[in-house]
């Protein structure tokens, strides 16, 4: 189930082109759920890296700052082969800020700093601005424009992107490893547990693609809330009003991230989710032992405000807004085949 690999929503992509040809190719921007309030003992940094890993990034600040790794944090992980911008915040309890534009990387600019309260947590942002460039474009333009209308007015399938699953997809591999009984720290096996519920979620995502059903409810269908984390369902009645919510984009069908405990489908939801992970059983016993509760995932993705021009030379710059969790490479899937120096 590797990502190149799964089923498209839309025919197969319509052209041909290069995917980071340079880290400006891609340019990412984090949309902040919350603003520093000026006071409390975290600075609150807005950092421009380029071409930088983001842990990375957060040991180097912790090291400038003289404080440990744990102080530093940030709300999500960001592109290495990319343009980014994101905060960091850096815990100085009763202590002056460091001289940030001082900060002794050529790659990272810090362009501004507040004070916060809190540390910036894992997932606390609206979401990313993604602004790429494919370059060496081979392909109808007027097909790709065609395919950029039909992604824009249905979406793409919520794919969890290669990067979940590390370089040739070894995470899958380790994680078989973890619950065949080897050891690994713990950042590692959160890694991997990711990794084998993305796995699953990808499985029971393509099977809905290939019944042309990843955008629409079947019979004991769970509901999955746009903007938000929750989910419902199933719901006995109302089957009109829910697919016109579906229709809107108010809701979308949602699949397994799994763990203990029952699956909240039902019918013929259920039987296909079932279907979908017997052949990783290993996975999803190894899930279940671990401790892991049963949550859900979207399995559309609408990207807000797609937009996109022909630039000058054979290339075709694309923009669009996505929210926390989602791939940009699993919009760019659906409309070119791409090849690329630097790994996703």
């Amino acid at each position: 189930m590797s990502t190149p690999t799964l089923p498209f929503a839309h025919q197969g992509p319509p052209l041909q082109a290069a995917l980071r040809q340079s880290a400006d190719d891609f340019a990412v921007d984090e949309l902040q759920a919350i603003d520093a309030d000026g006071e409390g003992d975290h600075a609150w940094l807005l950092v421009r890296k380029r071409g930088a890993n983001t842990d990375w990034l957060a040991r180097e600040l912790a090291r400038y700052a003289g404080v440990a790794p744990v102080d530093v944090g940030y709300a999500g992980l960001k592109d290495r082969h990319a343009v980014t911008t994101q905060v960091f915040t850096v815990h100085l309890p009763g202590r002056a800020d460091p001289d940030w534009a001082a900060f002794p990387h050529d790659n990272v600019e810090v362009l501004s700093h507040s004070r916060h309260r809190r540390k910036l947590k894992r997932g606390a942002l609206q979401g990313n601005r993604f602004r790429i460039v494919l370059r060496d474009v081979v392909g109808d333009h007027a097909a790709a424009e065609a395919r950029l209308q039909a992604i824009a007015a249905r979406g793409v399938p919520n794919y969890f992107g290669e990067q979940r699953f590390g370089l040739g997809g070894a995470n899958v591999e380790r994680a078989e490893q973890l619950f065949a009984g080897r050891r690994f720290d713990r950042q590692t096996r959160s890694m991997l547990l990711s990794a084998a519920r993305s796995q699953l979620f990808n499985a029971v995502l393509a099977d809905r693609v290939q019944q042309a059903t990843w955008d629409q409810g079947l019979p004991g269908e769970v509901w999955s809330l746009a903007g938000s984390r929750s989910w419902f369902g199933p719901e006995a009645d109302d089957a009109d009003a829910l697919a016109a919510r579906c229709a809107s984009g108010d809701i979308h069908p949602s699949g397994p991230l799994w763990g203990r405990g029952a699956l909240p489908t039902t019918d013929a939801a259920l039987a296909l989710e079932q279907a979908a992970v017997e052949p990783y059983a290993s996975l999803r016993d190894g899930l279940e032992r671990a401790g892991l509760e049963q949550d859900r995932r979207a399995l559309r993705l609408l990207p807000q405000d797609l937009a996109w021009q022909w630039l000058g030379t054979p290339a075709l710059e694309v923009t669009f807004t996505l929210p926390p969790g989602a791939y940009a490479t699993v919009v760019l899937r659906e409309l070119a085949d791409w090849t690329t120096a630097a790994s996703d």
